[in-house]
């Protein structure tokens, strides 16, 4: 199962023609299974530019499977430990929440689709953690 990130369903809702944006579209045409995080879900959504655009968006995402992290401390404790971890190995990631989506795919067992690359530095430190280049 593949996990579809933020940078990946904006690239793809605008339009964007890149290798991951190309890769996603296979995706969607050969009706392979994926999802996104409740964190992506947000994230598109606080991203619209208007009313419209927001009910729009929000009509679209009520249609993908949407994978939650459990709410309880033990699980930010993971993933605060995930990111003090490897600043340990001298590599900060820049974001929060893309140690909670790295943490999402692997709970779940998915492989995430990204086009960020602060998932490939999380990726190189954390061995647990997949990311899908080919179908």
């Amino acid at each position: 199962m593949i996990l579809v990130d933020t940078s990946v369903m904006i690239g793809f809702l605008k339009g964007q023609a890149d290798d991951r944006t190309e890769l996603f579209k296979e995706i969607l045409s050969r009706d392979i299974p994926f999802g996104i995080s409740s964190y992506t879900y947000q994230e598109v959504l606080q991203g619209a530019r208007n009313e419209e655009e927001f009910q729009t968006l929000k009509e679209y995402l009520s249609t993908q499977h949407i994978y939650y992290l459990e709410q309880e401390p033990a699980t930010y404790e993971k993933a605060a430990k995930l990111y003090f971890n490897m600043r340990r190995k001298g590599v900060t990631p820049r974001s929060t929440l893309d140690m909670l989506i790295a943490l999402t795919a692997m709970e779940n067992d998915l492989a995430l689709l990204h086009n960020d690359s602060d998932f490939n530095a999380i990726a190189n430190n954390i061995p647990d953690f997949k990311i899908l280049n080919t179908l």
